[in-house]
């Protein structure tokens, strides 16, 4: 007998690094500290090279770090 369904699709691997630290990037450049942005998206950047997948996440970490490091920026200089 024969099931009609197809076998359910291979588990991602759990050990995620690139979304980890694309994310944790995210998130801490742009509520905290811009420089910390920018060590995770380098970090997000390389695992996404090393694993073969789109580097998306580091991109983004690089842009909110740059939006928190010009935001701060304005708010020192117009204080």
């Amino acid at each position: 007998m024969t099931t009609p369904y197809p076998p359910p699709p291979a588990a991602q691997p759990a050990n995620d690094r690139t979304t980890l630290w694309g994310v944790l990037g995210i998130v801490i450049g742009l509520i905290c500290c811009w420089p910390a942005g920018i060590v995770f998206g380098v970090l997000a950047l390389q695992e996404a090279k090393k694993a073969g997948k789109p580097p998306t996440l580091a991109y983004i970490a690089f842009a909110a770090s740059a939006l928190n490091l010009i935001g701060s920026i304005i708010y020192w200089t117009s204080r």
